[in-house]
């Protein structure tokens, strides 16, 4: 048995100590009461720069930033990610996934630890022109998400090709610099003509971004070298992502942001399970790269065809593994448990409202107060389980089926 490195067992211990002490001094709370009268005065103020924006309303700019926003979204990412783990470019792949992971855990943390509002509607004009954008903005305002991940995901691609690749001519490298800044300025105008978010969220989303592109620039390499060579790698990621499950601030009224990090946490801890235990069959520096003899454009559309498929029908089993599995290890446990919309076997203990409250309500008071509350919510760790099953099909399975199929 791998004896536990001393750091792996100091952070899973100090963000436990931090789950404790900040649920019993309810530190959300104050530092929502500092925060959020400060940023919903700004929101406020700063409606007249979004109402001079709109005025130049026009079909074509509605068309151009909706569609922008839907390339910055997370699933445009959660579908984009899988193909560039195919197409052979694996190294930025999986920092890409993990990087997105990170942001969008710690945007949304900041998002409901804040509870900011999005501008009022009307008189701003907000379009929503998808079932992701409307569920977009059922969320807090401060930070955007579109802005702190194009910052982060477009400004490490730059990075990465940079570094990676040979640009002969400084005038790419200028090319490419102006690009990513161009993106992230559209992408930056556009939520803000859009009505979804106010100037302050967009400077507080350009702030963040960068801090956390930063951060990410000085130890990615670190978590990468721990990923493909580490000590208890597959163990140590579990435990943190179930930590973070109850780390999560608990936000002025439910939105959808613990969702998408559920979600997104699962798929970082599939990416590292799988690549961790196949990483010198398939995820190697010296596999092969799309647009080379060894995997060229027909196989690599072949990849698309199996993969596709295939992740989709572990998606659909991890969940109905999970609906069957979690609440008879619950039951066993002792442990109540409801359901919002996943068993309705179990939706009927808690309605409305409530329902909402215990859905996002401080798991760690769950936890360690248990006698406070009605029950657990068990479609998170159906969502945790199902993507996580998702991620590892991505980095595992799919990899060894185009072994087996030679593609």
């Amino acid at each position: 048995m791998e004896s536990i490195p001393v750091w792996q067992g100091i952070t899973l211990f100090g963000i436990l100590t931090w789950i404790m002490v900040s649920s019993y001094l309810n530190v959300t709370k104050k530092v929502r009461s500092l925060l959020q009268p400060w940023v919903a005065h700004h929101v406020i103020t700063g409606t007249p720069t979004i109402l001079k924006i709109q005025n130049h309303q026009h079909r074509f700019l509605d068309a151009l930033f909706s569609g922008l926003s839907c390339v910055v979204s997370v699933p445009f990412y959660t579908a984009f990610l899988p193909l560039l783990f195919w197409s052979g470019h694996v190294k930025l792949a999986r920092q890409m996934t993990l990087l997105m992971a990170f942001c969008d855990y710690l945007g949304n943390c900041i998002k409901d630890t804040v509870s900011a509002p999005r501008p009022n509607c009307p008189p701003v004009r907000r379009v929503t022109t998808t079932k992701d954008e409307e569920e977009n903005a059922l969320e807090y305002g401060l930070p955007s998400s579109h802005t702190l991940n194009t910052v982060c995901l477009s400004g490490y691609l730059l990075y990465y090709l940079l570094s990676y690749t040979k640009w002969e001519y400084a005038s790419l490298e200028l090319a490419g610099f102006s690009f990513v800044c161009l993106f992230v300025g559209l992408i930056a105008v556009g939520r803000i003509y859009l009505g979804m978010h106010s100037l302050i969220d967009i400077v507080g989303g350009l702030g963040i971004g960068f801090g956390i592109f930063y951060f990410w620039l000085a130890v990615h390499e670190y978590i990468d070298n721990f990923l493909v060579s580490g000590q208890n790698v597959t163990s140590f990621w579990a435990t943190l992502s179930l930590l973070l499950l109850f780390a999560y601030p608990t936000p002025e009224l439910p939105t959808p942001s613990f969702e998408y990090h559920t979600a997104f946490t699962g798929v970082a801890l599939g990416i590292v399970a799988g690549v961790q235990q196949t990483y010198y069959q398939f995820h190697h520096e010296a596999v092969p790269c799309i647009f080379t003899p060894q995997l060229s454009i027909p196989a690599f559309l072949g990849r698309i065809l199996v993969g596709i498929p295939t992740i989709l029908i572990v998606k659909f089993c991890s969940k109905a593994l999970a609906k069957w599995i979690l609440p008879i290890v619950s039951n066993t446990l002792g442990i109540p448990i409801r359901s919002t919309s996943y068993i309705p076997m179990l939706n009927g203990s808690v309605t409305g409202k409530k329902s909402n409250e215990i859905k996002q309500s401080s798991y760690v008071q769950k936890l360690f107060f248990f006698s406070h509350h009605d029950s657990f919510d068990v479609d998170t760790g159906i969502r945790f389980f199902q993507y996580t099953g998702l991620a590892w099909s991505v980095v595992d399975l799919v990899p060894s089926l185009f072994t087996h199929l030679r593609l």
